[in-house]
């Protein structure tokens, strides 16, 4: 599988483009993307917006903030290059070969739908053997479906779950935002 980084040489943050290669490789092999991946990384940018543009080439637009160490600034974080690379790649799989063909585009998913389908991936990156802070997924997912027991049930369920559709997955989330 072919994985290109742009730019090959940062000027403005501390990154590596074959650390980011690297992870890329091992976290399409991981997740089972079999298409070439290109990552474009905007380094004049602390923001940590990602975009994806499923084609023949799966292109992943990332903000540098996205791969940044949330303690020295504008260095690289190998954990957070892979967790925010797993996550775009685990969506395209999802979009590609997962039952989410129906899903809205990522720009037009509801808050409740997107803290369900970043629970999901969370959920499935942790399996991977990634460090996830699930309690941050809580507590984003209650804040989209209330604090209430019916959604922290339909959390648990999104949790413990592999292999849903997007149906199912929109299914569990609006009922546990309906309390």
């Amino acid at each position: 599988m072919t994985v290109t980084v742009e730019p090959r040489e940062f000027k403005f943050v501390n990154f590596d483009a074959a650390l980011i290669e690297r992870v890329t490789r091992s976290m399409a092999e991981a997740i089972g993307i079999e298409r070439p991946v290109r990552v474009e990384v905007d380094e004049s940018t602390q923001l940590g917006r990602v975009e994806i543009d499923i084609a023949d080439t799966v292109t992943l637009r990332i903000q540098s903030g996205a791969l940044e160490d949330s303690r020295r600034p504008r260095h690289q974080s190998e954990g957070a290059t892979s967790a925010t690379i797993g996550r775009a790649l685990l969506r395209v799989r999802d979009r590609l070969e997962g039952g989410f063909g129906e899903a809205p585009a990522d720009d037009a998913l509801s808050l409740r739908q997107s803290a369900a389908w970043d629970t999901y991936v969370a959920t499935r990156l942790q399996r991977l053997g990634l460090p996830v802070n699930r309690q941050r997924y809580v507590y984003n997912f209650r804040n989209r479906h209330g604090f209430t027991d019916v959604a922290d049930g339909a959390f648990e369920r999104i949790w413990q779950t592999d292999g849903l559709t997007w149906g199912e997955l929109e299914s569990i989330s609006t009922t546990g935002a309906a309390s």
